[in-house]
């Protein structure tokens, strides 16, 4: 599998299959992202799942940023908190720039996942195997009704931050509400799992341009033009599975009114 990847990320991957191989710690070496689901390129990262002893665990987290190093010319590294993954490793590589996810879990912490991880190398591919017949992916896809709870909420979001002129704020909601809201709806559409909006532009599955119709300049009339566009393009979505908390539908009126009445000059 890794000989058909870019240069690039081949090279990166090989040597850090030999560095882990070679250091008594690691248990397993599992890929996963575009190396599983497909699309691979050189625009791709790599995501990698670092298996570990758990009698090193402590020690493999504590060291993590130095044992990233050691895998090439490491420019930054962060942890993943900001996704709710503090276990995960964000890095990027130089000086042709490489971005690597490392995810350092022990064999126990294999549990719920969204892929079936390819496994680059395992010293004990029987427990490994067992581990993962625990659990199967899922892909967590939402519910019509999950979508209806947050859409309002998140448009009134941006009507109040173009009514106050907070232009930059609103632009921001609706590129938020694109790849949470229509987005996801637009590959619940095609019987896709969702993944935001990503590679959505390949798909051909917004024939009638609503995400584009939602694109805004930093102009109040534009801004606003498109938070309406955003109104109706998740009307149009949510009738293909119609949640059960739309009650009324009176928050959807009431964001209308107030986008309407109070967001002009």
């Amino acid at each position: 599998m890794l000989s058909t990847l870019p240069d690039l990320h081949r090279s990166f991957a090989e040597q850090l299959k030999l560095k882990f191989q070679a250091d008594s710690r690691i248990h397993s070496l599992l890929a996963g992202g575009s190396l599983v689901h497909g699309g691979f390129d050189q625009y791709s990262d790599l995501d990698f799942v670092v298996v570990v002893d758990p009698l090193y665990y402590d020690e493999i987290m504590a060291q993590r940023i130095v044992l990233a190093g050691t895998l090439g010319h490491l420019l930054h590294a962060f942890t993943g908190e900001h996704v709710g993954e503090p276990r995960l490793l964000i890095c990027l590589y130089g000086p042709e720039l490489l971005h690597v996810d490392l995810k350092f879990v022990t064999l126990e912490m294999l549990t719920q996942r969204v892929e079936e991880p390819v496994v680059l190398f395992t010293r004990d591919n029987t427990a490994l195997e067992r581990q993962l017949a625990k659990f199967s992916a899922h892909w967590p896809d939402m519910t019509p009704e999950w979508f209806e709870s947050r859409a309002w909420i998140w448009l009134h979001y941006a009507v109040v931050k173009l009514g106050r002129g907070e232009l930059f704020e609103a632009i921001g909601m609706l590129a938020f509400f694109r790849e949470q809201v229509l987005g996801p709806m637009l590959y619940r559409r095609a019987n896709l799992p969702q993944r935001g909006v990503r590679r959505i532009e390949f798909l051909s599955i917004d024939p009638d341009d609503l995400l584009t119709s939602t694109l805004a300049m930093h102009d109040r009339d534009s801004v606003r033009t498109a938070i309406r566009k955003a109104v109706d393009a998740y009307v149009t979505l949510r009738a293909d599975a119609l949640p059960e908390n739309i009650a009324d539908d009176a928050a959807r009126w009431a964001v209308i009114a107030m986008l309407e009445d109070r967001t002009r000059p």
